[in-house]
């Protein structure tokens, strides 16, 4: 098989929903990215955020195992720093294997 992805993409809608409407931790509004590793190598993943008023922000690094997927909430990124909701942002996702990444919000 060969590889399916690619080692760059690119989020360029990223928004953190300020509020919930239903009861936590499973209705906590969120954006997700979801990675998918297809190939035969664990990938390492950054994430680097970019916004409107601010300095970029990250990387934050994540594993994605061979032939597995990660849903990452934008929500649980901690280090380096909280991703604040109601803001808007963009996010660029490098990878030293090929990936697949798509964003999802709840």
């Amino acid at each position: 098989m060969r590889d399916i992805g690619t080692s760059t993409w690119v989020i360029a809608d990223g928004w953190i929903p300020p509020t919930s409407t239903g009861p936590e931790p499973e209705m906590t509004s969120h954006n997700t990215v979801c990675i998918l590793t297809a190939g035969p190598t664990d990938a390492r993943v950054e994430l680097t955020l970019y916004f409107t008023d601010q300095d970029p922000c990250g990387p934050y690094v994540l594993l994605v195992p061979a032939r597995r997927i990660r849903h990452q909430r934008f929500n649980d990124l901690t280090e380096p720093t909280r991703v604040p909701p109601g803001v808007d942002f963009s996010c660029v996702i490098s990878s030293d294997q090929p990936i697949v990444g798509q964003r999802r919000r709840w």
